[in-house]
C-alpha cells in the first residue's frame, strides 16, 4: 500500500485539498488529530469510514511532503 492509492485531490471535493479517497475527510484532519495526541483507535471511532491504512497513508503523505519542502524554522530558542 502506498499513500497514492488512498489519497486523492479533486478540485470539486474539499476545495482540492488532499482527502482520503472516496471520502470528504481531509488528510489534514487526520494529522491534526494525531498531533493533538489522539490515538489511531480514537480517530477511527470518530470517523468510522476510515481504516487503519488510511491513517498510515496520511502519515506517509505528510512524511513525503516534509522531505520535499524545506521550511525555515528560525531560532527555536
Amino acid at each position: 500500500m502506498t499513500w497514492r492509492q488512498r489519497i486523492a485531490t479533486d478540485p470539486n471535493t474539499c476545495h482540492g485539498r488532499a482527502c482520503i479517497r472516496g471520502t470528504r475527510i481531509p488528510v489534514s484532519v487526520i494529522l491534526d488529530n494525531l498531533a493533538a495526541g489522539l490515538s489511531a483507535e480514537e480517530i477511527l471511532a470518530s470517523y468510522p469510514t476510515l481504516t487503519p491504512d488510511d491513517i498510515r497513508a496520511a502519515t506517509a503523505y505528510a512524511a513525503e511532503l516534509a522531505r520535499e519542502r524545506v521550511i525555515g524554522l528560525g531560532d527555536a530558542g
